[in-house]
């Protein structure tokens, strides 16, 4: 049976990294996009900054593979957990009519209290940071610092932008029968007149699967168009967020810009802003190296 659209929809996710003292990581992606997105990050954040504490006196490069007798002070942090979701309406999760920055939140919170995770570190790209940052302004006990990635907490793009795209993936016409590769080509053959990046091109046809030998987007399209406007803007809060918050932006990306400071300095008063030059808006694709490291630096130690 279908969802009914007030209640909280279940989200596909995958989990990566041990169950470790340390509070898991929550990684939401953007908009048309899906928990795949993340997995490279996912698996560089698990390792990334455990570092292993030898403990004192030991030989380096003793044998054992360095399973040592733990004595008085040693602290071997594990792995850090790390969780990434697929939103509604998108990846593997389910599909509902109701596609508000409220009720992806509300999802969010249903996984984490299924999972046991009672606090937790979480990420968000683009609409995901949108997501985060609400989970964050409703639930404050549940997150202990925020990171959101080139987006600020008021109204983005123009839904023009969106709508087009939207339109252009609806009208995609493919046959019965063909290779996936060839599938491929012809609805980028046909989403180019209006989506004229190639990068965004490829980015909307991972959406494209193979469903009984029929190709179809595994976004829900209705949904999304229907509530565009909802996602391009951001819900009203008037209490602010009182933890860590990290606002990551791309150089090169409009999506946070200095008239959006006031709005963020009010909703997250411990709000730290900062570039990774060179990135446009999907930041942790286009630096890699250097999104991971602001990423860990804004961790909380181990």
């Amino acid at each position: 049976p279908a969802p009914s659209p007030r209640r909280a929809v279940p989200l596909a996710h995958a989990e990566f990294g041990g169950r470790g003292d340390r509070l898991p990581l929550v990684l939401l992606h953007g908009l048309f996009g899906s928990r795949g997105n993340f997995q490279t990050v996912a698996k560089a954040l698990v390792r990334g900054g455990s570092g292993t504490v030898r403990p004192r006196g030991g030989p380096r490069g003793a044998p054992g593979r360095g399973r040592w007798p733990r004595g008085r002070g040693d602290r071997v942090p594990l792995p850090r957990q790390v969780l990434t979701l697929d939103a509604r309406n998108h990846g593997g999760s389910a599909h509902s009519p109701l596609m508000t920055y409220e009720a992806m939140s509300t999802d969010v919170q249903h996984l984490l209290s299924r999972l046991g995770v009672t606090k937790c570190i979480l990420l968000g790209h683009s609409m995901g940071g949108k997501t985060a940052m609400t989970l964050a302004l409703q639930r404050p006990d549940l997150v202990e610092r925020l990171i959101s990635v080139d987006i600020s907490p008021v109204s983005t793009a123009p839904v023009s932008e969106f709508s087009a795209y939207i339109s252009a993936m609806k009208s995609v016409k493919i046959p019965d029968g063909l290779s996936r590769s060839a599938a491929r080509q012809l609805a980028d053959d046909q989403l180019s007149p209006v989506v004229q990046l190639p990068q965004l091109r490829q980015f909307l046809l991972t959406n494209l699967v193979e469903v009984q030998g029929r190709y179809v987007w595994r976004v829900n399209l209705e949904a999304i168009s229907h509530h565009l406007a909802d996602i391009m803007n951001f819900p009203l809060f008037h209490k602010p967020y009182p933890g860590p918050a990290l606002f990551l932006g791309g150089s090169n990306s409009p999506y946070i810009s200095s008239k959006d400071y006031p709005e963020i300095q009010r909703l997250f008063p411990k709000a730290d802003v900062q570039y990774i030059k060179g990135a446009g808006h999907i930041v942790h694709q286009d630096k890699f190296e250097e999104f991971i490291a602001a990423v860990l630096k804004f961790l909380p130690p181990p």
